[in-house]
């Protein structure tokens, strides 16, 4: 048995629901769903549409505790696609493009992607992406276009990096999160990167999801690709509903 030195256990504390409570609110809105796989093979699936630089929503367990989404109300993405961020910001939390996202990362792996040697589980550390994986952005057409300058490619993991190579990085371990530890194992596995994406799972304006009503109502007013619903999955594309985007109109920006 793993010994879990973390006390707080990855404040995975709030409400969790049953796949049957799940099932008969899918079944009441009439929402298009399949059932996961169990385990490692169903981690895979969700890897590989998220390898696919689609976009997933993960509705998984008890809530989190406290203000970040750590794997269980999260919005996760490939970091390696140059446009994850601002497809994340603009169609899905509906924000401006330059907003920078958190890396979730395989803890046994957190070193080989950035300058830290301390675990960080509640994505409170921030640290440099290491020298290796940084790339020297383009000079800027208009160096007045300050958009442009924040939008550049500065890492192989381009969604994840600031503007002056930082990140705040949540580490992961099979014994605290052993869902989120498969998705970020089986995405290594098929793409050599044990990091992803992980933003709260809410739009602009909104608190983060609690309850499996709040995650689906968020996923039929975003572009988010597919949703996690503990162990059923929904395909954005397959769901009869349009996006509703009228909400938009009771939030200013920030």
């Amino acid at each position: 048995m793993i010994e879990n030195s973390d006390a707080q256990s990855g404040s995975f504390i709030g409400p969790a629901y049953r796949d049957d409570e799940i099932l008969s609110f899918m079944q009441r809105e009439g929402a298009v769903f399949h059932k996961l796989a169990d385990g490692a093979e169903g981690a895979r699936h969700v890897a590989s549409i998220l390898a696919e630089e689609k976009i997933v929503g993960m509705f998984s367990g008890r809530m989190e505790f406290g203000p970040r989404s750590l794997g269980a109300r999260s919005i996760l993405g490939d970091p390696r696609a140059a446009d994850t961020q601002s497809r994340m910001n603009l169609k899905i939390k509906f924000r401006e493009s330059f907003r920078p996202f958190a890396p979730i990362v395989l803890k046994e792996r957190a070193a080989d992607y950035f300058d830290i040697n301390a675990d960080s589980p509640y994505m409170l550390l921030v640290a440099p992406v290491k020298e290796e994986r940084r790339l020297i952005p383009n000079d800027a057409a208009d160096p007045e276009n300050m958009l442009e300058i924040v939008n550049a490619v500065r890492s192989d993991v381009p969604a994840i990096t600031h503007v002056d190579y930082s990140a705040r990085i949540q580490t992961v371990t099979q014994d605290v999160n052993p869902r989120m530890f498969s998705v970020l194992k089986a995405f290594d596995e098929l793409t050599g990167c044990p990091v992803l994406v992980n933003t709260s799972f809410n739009v602009r304006g909104e608190p983060i999801v609690c309850t499996s009503e709040d995650a689906y109502r968020c996923f039929m007013r975003t572009e988010i690709d597919a949703l996690v619903l503990g162990d059923y999955i929904l395909y954005r594309e397959e769901q009869a509903a349009e996006i509703d985007e009228s909400w938009k109109k009771e939030y200013e920006l920030d």
